[in-house]
This record gives C-alpha cells, structure tokens and sequence, in this order.
C-alpha cells in the first residue's frame, strides 16, 4: 500500500459465502480509509494478467463533476477482494460486531470508474470528501481467478462489457476451470472458447494476420479488426464436421493456408490492409463463410486444404475479376477495387448481415461445381 500505512479497522456484516466457500463481507467505507489502499488489477492481454478494462477519462470526469455538484449518486455497491486475507489477523467478533482489518490493497472486481472519480476529488479537496462513504461487499481471501470470474458474471449480466475483452476473458477462464467449459458446451457457446483459442493461435503465427488482430489494451495501429471480431466470424468454420473436429493446430493451418492463398490472389489488399475491406470485419466474416464451401471443394478434388496454391487457383477467377459491384458513386468495381474501403470501393456496402448474404451468396454462385466421382 502506498500513503496509508496504519490499518484501517471498519465494522462489516458476513454475507453469505460464494459456491467457492469464499467468504464475504459487505459494509461501509470512508473514502479517507479507501484512499490508497486499492488496487485496479487492469487487463494485459499479453502477459494474461488482470481484468479490467482501461479507464475511461471521460467517465471519470463526466462522474467527478456530477458529485461535486451533487447531481449524482453512488448506491450500489463496490466489489472488492483482500487477496492477501488471514482470517486470525484480518477479522475480529467483538461484542459490538464484526471488524475488518485492511492492512494490505484491496483489489477492485467492479467499481473503478467509481473510485477514480472520487479519488480526483479527494485530491482536490480532502477535507470535502475524506468522509464520503462508499458501500462495498468484500470478498476474503479470494485469487485472481475467482475475482476475474466474478467480474465477468456481474459484467456480462449486469451492465455492459466490450465483447473483446469479455472473449479474452472467458477463454482464460475455461483454461483454468473445465467446469466453466462443461457449461458453455451445455449452453451451445463453447464455440467462444474455441474461436478465442484459434485467433490467439493465428495472432501469433500467421504472417498474414499478424499484427492485424487487436486485443484488449492494444493500440488501434495499424490493426484492422478486434479479437472478438475475428472470433466471431470463425463460429460457421467451428459447425462444420471437418474443421471443427481438426485440432487448434490444424485448423490455424489451414486458416494460414486460405489467406495465404487469398494474398496470392490479391497481393494488393495485404500491402496496407488498412486500406482495403478484406481483413476487415466485413471482410473476415464474407470470407470464413466462403471457406466452408471452399473447403468441400478442394477436398471434392483431392487437393492438400493446407496448400495455399489450392486456394489461389480455385479463388483465381471468382475473386481476381468476375466479383464487381457498385461504389457510392454508382462506379462498378472488379477485382482489387472491389475490396477497397470507403467510396472507391464496393465490398463496404456489404457490412451489414443482410449485404454480407448477399456477398457470399454472390462469390459461391461464382464458384465451380463440386467433383463428384
């Protein structure tokens, strides 16, 4: 802890434990005795670290302003964990109650934006908000894990959370705990698990998403689609039979070899993907669909689906000029032009879930036959 070194003694009431048997405790706290004593474990994608989303300033200030004025209020509660909890040091029956002693940080599950703005506050002005009274419930003695669990559960249910970092997060959780797998494979949404899984794998081997795949915390760069993003257009490959039953492995490589051949195709599109559609979410999502019955098609002819020749040729004709379509302007576009973004291009008109129909129905029907022997 910095500042505050002296414990601070606060009386709390038990609530009931969590299904970990994790104990918890609600009450109130000064602003004062809260005052650097917490900690606000900030996801790093990275290093797997952390939850949190990065602060908001905007929240913050926009919540400081409304309190000083008194335009606001804070009723719910914060979630908190003493990580470092010792049942015979940190919590005392007296005959006047229950006391809890925090003489180490308290790490923030949910609540950042909240305490941020009232620790602008108390720097501005101490003696106005040091004994402004926040209501926590605490869980004691609780890791990293359950506390990532529990922010994802009051996250995903209760309030809105970034899709991105929900993804990354429930991946790491599944990793950790088979039981929360067992559950999303009940629930039919272990096809989440399983996409996260499959972009990590191509963030960090394939030449031709490399550094294109965005994670919570990165900067936008020259990214051109979140990791939820991607994901997202996997699931329709994860139904099929054959890719969904190949490994992790197996299916990054065959991926690799789609869009390697996809850039044999169009080589100009991946010099600056930035400028282009097709790793795009529109894009992505157009394409993934496509390879489904792409995939039917290379292996009708016996081809190796992890050759990315097997594409090119096959996607040749379909992508190289047949495909046209019309710009903003009423231009009509064919090949590279049609995948470039904003009014030069036609692919963009496609984005919404109606139009990318519409676009893939364009490109299969552009397709050849299967072989059948």
């Amino acid at each position: 802890m910095q500042g505050n070194t002296d414990p601070a003694v606060i009386q709390v009431l038990e609530a009931p434990p969590l299904r970990s048997k994790t104990q918890v405790v609600v009450g109130t706290i000064k602003m004062a005795d809260l005052m650097d004593r917490f900690e606000i474990p900030r996801r790093d994608t990275r290093r797997k670290s952390g939850y949190q989303r990065e602060l908001s300033a905007a929240r913050v200030n926009k919540l400081a302003l409304q309190l000083r004025s008194q335009q606001a209020d804070l009723p719910t509660a914060l979630l908190l964990n003493m990580r470092n909890y010792d049942p015979a040091r940190n919590l005392e029956r007296r005959a006047e109650g229950l006391f809890l002693t925090i003489d180490d940080e308290l790490f923030v599950v949910d609540g950042q934006h909240r305490i941020e703005a009232l620790r602008k506050l108390m720097e501005e002005s101490p003696e106005r908000w040091g004994d402004y009274r926040l209501t926590f419930v605490c869980m004691l003695g609780a890791n990293e894990n359950e506390e990532m669990l529990q922010f994802y559960i009051v996250n995903s249910t209760a309030k809105s959370v970034r899709t991105d970092l929900a993804m990354d997060l429930l991946k790491q959780q599944a990793d950790h705990d088979p039981e929360i797998m067992n559950r999303l494979i009940e629930s039919g949404e272990d096809w989440k698990v399983k996409s996260e899984s499959l972009v990590e794998v191509v963030n960090n081997q394939s030449n031709v998403w490399k550094h294109r795949v965005r994670f919570p915390g990165d900067p936008r760069g020259e990214t051109t689609i979140s990791n939820s993003g991607l994901a997202g257009t996997i699931r329709p490959l994860l139904a099929t039979e054959f890719f969904g039953r190949a490994t992790v492995e197996n299916q990054a490589k065959i991926l690799d070899a789609y869009w390697q051949g996809l850039k044999k195709v169009l080589p100009e599109a991946f010099e600056d993907p930035t400028m282009f559609v097709l790793q795009k979410q529109t894009g992505a999502a157009t394409m993934h669909k496509v390879l489904v019955a792409v995939l039917e098609l290379i292996r009708s002819q016996g081809r190796s689906v992890l050759e990315p020749e097997s594409y090119a040729e096959l996607l040749l004709e379909p992508l190289g000029e047949s495909l046209d379509g019309d710009t903003r302007e009423g231009e009509i576009v064919h090949g590279i032009d049609f995948w470039r973004a904003g009014i030069e291009g036609a692919a963009g008109s496609y984005s919404s879930s109606a139009g990318q129909r519409v676009l893939i129905a364009k490109i299969k029907a552009l397709l050849p036959s299967p072989e059948i022997e």
